[in-house]
């Protein structure tokens, strides 16, 4: 008995020691000066930009992250770069200047169309949706309720699993809508009644663009954001005019998933003709252009620019974060905006902390690799440790 006492004692030791010990699939990053994220004169400059490089050096060569990344403060770029390769099988290494899907991320674009045609006076936001699209099958939906994610809309993406039946024709947003009006699909909930995050908002906010404008979506945005911006690296995807679904998007960088560890190149498929809530392929370099104008107010004015950041649902508080116009606003940090975005092979991230004036921007055509609490650490200036990758959702 006393054996068996002794026993565990010791093995209970040993558990304890084994637990307080550092985990090896954690790294801790070297501890920094806080001054580097004070004083940005030459030497603490240099400094900053050497621990990011070392954040994602490490996240690279350890932890699976492959893509570019941006970071910049008051406008200044502190770090950029390029790892990997783009395209596996030919061996292209990434750019600068690389085009990636940007996912849900280019739901601030579609915002921002939106923005602009407010600002023209072509549209207000608690107009209904069917003074554009009058034959919409639904009631007492604003183009605001659409912005916020409080609409209540359904799916369109499990509308059309069911009811598009001719899989290798693409799903262009006037087929969505035709599918919205003979099917009807039950919505979640009444208009405003709460919050609810769904793609066939931002889906109809492109609709909404191209009725207002006479023009198609892609080309409004290439007019009136891309060009004034000068982000060449910057287009929208679709497939307007388009027969069948192609077998691979040739523009911009392909996307990989993953069957086990092996990564596997995506190819297309009819849901990628839908645009306004996913489709903008952009750079890192182009991203910061974007990020610079939404300071200098160069595509909206301030006034109009301020309301995208204010929280469409104010009273819901249960939620972790809230939603502006095309952004995700930290709930404890107004003047932090954000958003992510999961499709088809590819992650972008997208976080600026406008009181602070930082802005990071990571874009990857892996559906493997860090998560967001890398970025977040780095936003805030914290000495962390590196978790594993993870897979993430499509979104």
């Amino acid at each position: 008995m006393k054996f068996f006492k002794l026993f565990l004692y010791i093995n209970s030791i040993v558990l304890l020691t084994s637990c307080s010990a550092k985990n090896p699939e954690r790294e801790e990053l070297p501890v920094i000066s806080q001054n580097i994220f004070i004083d940005l004169d030459k030497k603490h400059r240099e400094d900053k930009q050497a621990w990011l490089d070392e954040v994602f050096s490490r996240l690279h060569k350890r932890h699976g992250f492959i893509g570019t990344v941006a970071y910049s403060e008051h406008g200044e770029i502190l770090y950029e770069k390029a790892f990997g390769h783009e395209d596996l099988r030919r061996k292209t290494p990434f750019t600068l200047n690389s085009s990636f899907q940007l996912a849900s991320v280019s739901k601030m674009f579609t915002a921002t169309a939106i923005m602009i045609l407010k600002q023209e006076g072509k549209l207000d936001y608690e107009d209904d949706v069917r003074k554009f699209l009058p034959d919409f099958p639904y009631e007492g939906i604003t183009i605001r309720m659409l912005l916020t994610h409080r609409s209540g809309l359904p799916r369109y993406m499990s509308l059309a699993h069911d009811e598009w039946k001719l899989k290798s024709k693409p799903l262009t947003n006037e087929a969505m809508y035709d599918l919205f009006k003979e099917h009807k699909p039950t919505t979640y909930g009444k208009p405003d009644e709460y919050f609810h995050y769904c793609n066939t908002n931002y889906a109809f906010l492109a609709n909404i663009v191209e009725v207002v404008s006479g023009q198609p979506f892609n080309s409004f945005m290439q007019q009136f954001i891309f060009e004034p911006l000068e982000m060449n690296d910057s287009f929208v995807y679709h497939m307007n005019n388009d027969e069948t679904v192609s077998a691979y998007i040739s523009e911009g960088v392909p996307g990989y998933r993953y069957k086990g560890w092996r990564p596997y190149r995506q190819r297309n498929e009819y849901l990628n003709g839908v645009m306004g809530d996913k489709g903008v392929y952009s750079s890192v370099a182009d991203m910061m252009k974007f990020d610079q104008a939404l300071y200098n107010g160069t595509l909206v004015n301030d006034t109009i620019l301020r309301e995208a950041f204010v929280k469409g649902s104010p009273k819901y508080n249960r939620r972790k974060d809230n939603y502006g116009f095309g952004w995700r606003i930290r709930r404890n940090q107004d003047s932090t905006v954000y958003h992510y975005g999961w499709w088809k092979g590819f992650r972008a991230f997208y976080i600026r902390d406008m009181k602070q004036g930082k802005t990071i921007v990571m874009l990857s055509n892996r559906e493997k690799g860090p998560g967001s609490t890398t970025l977040w650490n780095v936003i805030n200036n914290k000495n962390y440790p590196i978790g594993k990758f993870s897979v993430l959702e499509e979104n």
